[in-house]
């Protein structure tokens, strides 16, 4: 089985790796693309007005650039290190034991606008690019990693795919056959509506049931008998989506 979780904007600062290496990474075959986004972001760090556009940030992210411009030489840290955020407090990797640890290094993938996808183990450094941006002078990221990503995870899969990336990287590299997960919250009345604050949250609740569970879930129906052995209330809505059940706050 293989996790596949979205990216986060923020992300840990330092590390103790060597600066990046593109050889190093997960699916080798996207080596080409990386390299031309990785040289992009640098080039386009020297002008702080067009990255501040083409990134989306604000006056007080100008570190944000400051990154970008050290991509090349700045230090690296594991991928499942390098995220934070509402999903990864979730999903709670730093408390994981000596064993759920290597499932998750055997399971997990990360989405990326920047580097398509990365195992946790993956050594990358502190960047900023997000899934809508257009880099000048590049089509835009779908046109760029659209159809290779989704061929080179699909390979590289064994078994089933759980893919717990938002929209805007799904379809970077859309993957047929994946299970999906949808978060509703439950109103008192039995209505239900999408979540917004809490769907981060209980995505990376469901991706910590599914990396540290020994059972190896081959479908959407195994995939909710995990999450709900977790404690997660969750249906299965059809052969390739499950929905995680939230109550009302």
């Amino acid at each position: 089985m293989l996790v596949l979780l979205p990216p986060s904007e923020t992300k840990s600062d330092g590390g103790r790796g060597v600066p990046l290496d593109l050889d190093r990474l997960w699916l080798p075959e996207l080596t080409s693309t990386r390299r031309t986004l990785v040289d992009a972001l640098v080039a386009l760090s020297a002008d702080v007005d067009a990255s501040r556009a083409a990134l989306g940030i604000s006056p007080k992210q100008l570190f944000e650039v400051e990154r970008n411009a050290a991509l090349l030489t700045s230090p690296t840290a594991p991928a499942l290190a390098r995220y934070t955020g509402v999903l990864y407090d979730a999903l709670g990797a730093s408390a994981f034991t000596k064993a759920q640890r290597a499932r998750a290094d055997a399971r997990i993938a990360i989405g990326s606008a920047l580097f398509g996808a990365l195992r946790a183990t993956d050594p990358v450094p502190a960047y900023r690019l997000s899934g809508g941006s257009t880099l000048p002078g590049l089509p835009t990221l779908r046109a760029l990693w659209k159809p290779d990503l989704s061929e080179a995870i699909t390979a590289a899969a064994e078994g089933l795919i759980v893919d717990l990336r938002s929209g805007t990287y799904q379809q970077l590299g859309p993957i047929a056959g994946a299970v999906t997960a949808t978060v509703l919250t439950e109103q008192p009345d039995g209505s239900r509506s999408v979540v917004s604050h809490f769907n981060k949250h209980h995505k990376g609740l469901l991706a910590r049931a599914l990396t540290v569970t020994r059972a190896e879930p081959s479908d959407a129906r195994s995939v909710a008998r995990v999450a709900s052995k977790a404690g997660l209330r969750v249906e299965v809505a059809s052969p390739n989506e499950v929905v995680v059940l939230t109550d009302s706050y």
